[in-house]
């Protein structure tokens, strides 16, 4: 069955329950089983149980559920998703349900990846604003029709607010779940009337997130609580260096391991299959396996930055030029009437890191005896389900998968290659026994899996000429960038992803060049959180920073003065000077800096006061972030709040210590948390968010506080100390 929203004969019914089904896409059934573990915040039983089959979901207990298309890892798409439902619908924000969507590019497509569903980008919000909303509003009108209709009353006159509907003169009232059997039966408005933002009663509101009850109180499960009967968890040996293969191995004390049910080579290594986690951890330790190098990246991480940097010498592929470049820097550079610099700037390998590590289960369907259910938290399952039904040897329809949440990911989840989805069909096929017999099967990497041989955040190398007159006008900027696609076998043409950032530079120059040289090496890379905008925020913040200062422009007001023609950019660095107090002297021992940034369409402004703090090594202290944002209509502040909080506590992070090393023979030094720092409790700024009140259409939240973080710390270590950073991170050894 299918449905849209403008087809009445397509809807869906909940069989026998009162409860309402919508379809905005494709699909509806009703089944028996237990509901959804993804439920969050399911505090009340809701007498109900059907499979998610649209966005909009109402339940004869008044409960409205959000089906999301978008996967939580902490972002808070179930949030906001659920707010814009809710403010169309009049829904009461306590009836307010979530849970995760299907696999399903039809119903659940990112309106801005082409209909592929996924996650990622920051586009949650900015893909499904009017759907959400129309879906919500389609809701209210059915729900007004049934109730004008089973009271005999016209529709002009009943009323909803709060979760209720009502008919003032005669005094009715009820809740949804009353009427949606009756509403069900109502035609779908092909053009349901949305409200007018004066309107808005929950957008723009301090809504709590909707998954925080169940979080806290570990209600919320994630793949990693999942086990299913009769199921093997499996434990990968991997190679010790990038491209490494297995030569050969002897599984004879691991399979003496109590537990250990089998040992099997697979594409990815060696696969230690057993009862349960810790048995498979203990097996996989027994083992002994020779590896064959000849194919391995074998460079180190030193090398490989040097190699880049030097690239960065030579004239790369042009992204954007305009103006005369060469000639105006050269004058600049042979005059005195205008400063003219340089700088480069190096950042390193960066693991995602994130608390739940790759996990997902592969079983035979229990729905489809033919086909399989994979179980995991995916940011791409759109592009992931072809890639399991071409490793299974299946037709799409015969691959289910079922969303979890995830314990982050920050871009982790997301990959071209979907090597995960391939490595978890690989080793449900290897498990012994014929197809008949594959029994649920676990594949569960560890931290030290990933930190050591996951896909990075690749090494990236800047060199940045530019002139500014004593004005503190820009005459001219030139800038290289040298990186590793994150599309394995991409050698020619530019990739946006490693130049976004500095080809629309926001400064007003004449003059500008932006190139970039692609640097394959043999070590995997994958978007990082904010993606390019990791490196090029930082080379452009700090440099233009650099330029200011040099020709005794402020900070704060070189900047405004560069961004005549960019007033969102000038509004959130004047709200972020406002809210710091900027041009006030800061206390004896530390300095103040600012950075300012678009990302994925949001704006940026932060500032920092920085004190020098020299124990246990001589590093940046960061006491207190102010930061203004501009997303466009603020669909929740409290969920934008954490959300810049979050992206500057990560950013910080990075910016302090995160490196991976790959030393001698392209081994890696790091493997937890241990020797791949993070950000520590002890050092996270006090932090002040302003939300800037647009009427702009929203986006998105989850990357855009990461990018000004690193320059404005560093803007304030050279005011502070005099010594420019031109490497990250800034201590150089944990």
């Amino acid at each position: 069955m299918s449905e849209t929203i403008s087809d009445l004969s397509r809807r869906s019914f909940l069989k026998g329950s009162g409860a309402l089904v919508l379809g905005i896409g494709l699909g509806a059934c009703a089944n028996d089983e237990a509901p959804s573990p993804a439920i969050v915040n399911a505090n009340v039983d809701p007498g109900l149980v059907f499979e998610p089959n649209a966005f909009v979901r109402i339940a004869g207990d008044d409960t409205v559920t959000l089906v999301s298309k978008h996967m939580e890892m902490g972002q808070g798409p179930y949030t906001g998703l659920a707010t814009l439902v809710a403010e169309e619908l009049d829904a009461d924000w306590a009836q307010m349900r979530a849970e995760a969507a299907p696999a399903d590019d039809a119903r659940f497509g990112n309106l801005l990846f082409g209909g592929v569903q996924g996650t990622g980008g920051s586009t949650a919000i900015r893909n499904a604003y009017m759907q959400m909303r129309q879906a919500g509003a389609t809701a209210r009108q059915m729900l007004v029709e049934a109730a004008a209709e089973t009271w005999g009353v016209p529709t002009s006159e009943i009323t909803v607010s709060d979760g209720r509907v009502r008919h003032a003169t005669s005094g009715r009232e009820s809740g949804f779940g009353a009427l949606a059997e009756a509403a069900s039966k109502r035609p779908v408005p092909e053009t349901p009337v949305l409200k007018d933002p004066r309107d808005f009663v929950l957008i723009g509101k301090e809504l709590p997130r909707i998954d925080t009850l169940a979080k806290s109180t570990g209600q919320a499960r994630f793949t990693i609580d999942v086990y299913k009967d009769d199921m093997l968890v499996v434990m990968i040996e991997r190679p010790p260096a990038f491209g490494a293969k297995v030569a050969s191995f002897d599984a004879t004390k691991a399979l003496e391991v109590p537990g250990v049910v089998a040992v099997e080579e697979v594409p990815a290594g060696v696969a230690v299959y057993a009862s349960e986690t810790w048995t498979a951890i203990q097996g996989r330790r027994a083992l002994s396996v020779e590896w064959d190098f000849s194919e391995a990246e074998t460079r180190s991480s030193a090398e490989i930055k040097a190699t880049f940097l030097e690239a960065t010498r030579r004239a790369g592929e042009v992204a954007v030029e305009a103006g005369d470049v060469d000639a105006t820097l050269a004058a600049a550079a042979a005059g005195d009437d205008v400063v003219y610099s340089e700088a480069e700037f190096t950042f390193p390998f960066l693991a995602h890191a994130m608390m739940e590590p790759l996990d997902g289960i592969l079983e035979i369907d229990p729905e489809n005896p033919k086909g399989v259910l994979a179980t995991l938290a995916s940011q791409g399952p759109g592009r992931e389900h072809p890639h399991l039904a071409a490793e299974m040897g299946l037709p799409k329809e015969d691959v289910r998968f079922d969303i979890e949440m995830a314990g982050g990911s920050f871009g982790r989840r997301s990959t071209w290659d979907a090597h995960f989805i391939h490595e978890l069909g690989s080793v449900f096929k290897a498990q012994p026994g014929g197809p008949a017999d594959r029994r649920p099967t676990k594949l569960q990497w560890t931290r030290e899996d990933d930190v050591r041989g996951g896909y990075y955040r690749p090494i990236v190398a800047h060199r940045v000429r530019g002139a500014m007159d004593r004005a503190g006008r820009l005459v001219g900027w030139d800038q290289t960038i040298a990186a590793q696609p994150f599309r394995p076998g991409k050698t020619s043409g530019i990739d946006r992803t490693i130049v976004e950032g500095a080809d629309n530079l926001a400064y007003a120059t004449s003059n500008l060049r932006v190139t970039q040289h692609l640097m394959p090496t043999g070590v995997p890379t994958l978007w990082w959180r904010s993606v390019g905008h990791t490196h090029t925020g930082f080379a452009v913040e700090a440099f233009i920073d650099q330029l200011l200062e040099a020709v005794g422009q402020d900070a704060v007001e070189g900047r405004l003065a560069l961004l005549g023609d960019k007033p969102r950019h000038r509004g959130v660095l004047e709200r972020a000077a406002e809210i710091a107090g900027w041009g006030r002297r800061p206390e004896e021992g530390t300095a103040f800096g600012v950075a300012v940034h678009e990302s994925f369409g949001s704006f940026v402004a932060q500032i920092v006061e920085v004190e020098r703090a020299r124990q246990p090594v001589d590093r940046p202290k960061v006491r207190r972030v102010w930061c203004a944002v501009d997303c466009g209509v603020p669909v929740n502040p409290n969920v934008i709040r954490a959300q810049m909080e979050g992206g500057i506590g990560f950013g910080l992070g990075a910016t302090l210590y995160s490196e991976i090393h790959l030393d001698e023979g392209g081994l890696v030094r790091e493997s937890n948390f241990d020797r791949y720092k993070n950000l520590r409790i002890d050092d996270m700024p006090e932090v002040e968010v302003a939300i800037i009140r647009s009427t702009e259409d929203p986006t998105g939240v989850g990357e855009p506080g990461v990018p000004p973080i690193g320059p404005a710390v560093a803007n304030a270590w050279r005011r502070l100390t005099g010594q420019a950073v031109s490497q990250l991170p800034f201590v150089q050894e944990v």
